[in-house]
């Protein structure tokens, strides 16, 4: 199968991220207030990278294949 459409999977990953990130950060927040940004930064993403790759995107890319692979 060729691969998918890179406009149409960078569309995709913006639609995935966000609504993560802002999630995450609302989430996190009280517990991460008084920690420096870059520990904080530390601490979104590793929960955030592992739940992109291994969870969110595979079965996000899975459902919207057909419309990620059309022409």
């Amino acid at each position: 199968m060729p691969a998918p459409n890179k406009n149409k999977m960078a569309v995709l990953t913006w639609l995935v991220v966000y609504p993560l990130i802002t999630t995450l950060l609302a989430v996190l927040e009280p517990l991460l207030s008084g920690m420096p940004m870059p520990l904080r930064s530390f601490v979104l993403t590793i929960i955030m990278v592992p739940a992109m790759v291994y969870l969110i995107m595979p079965t996000v890319t899975s459902k919207l294949s057909a419309w990620l692979n059309s022409k």
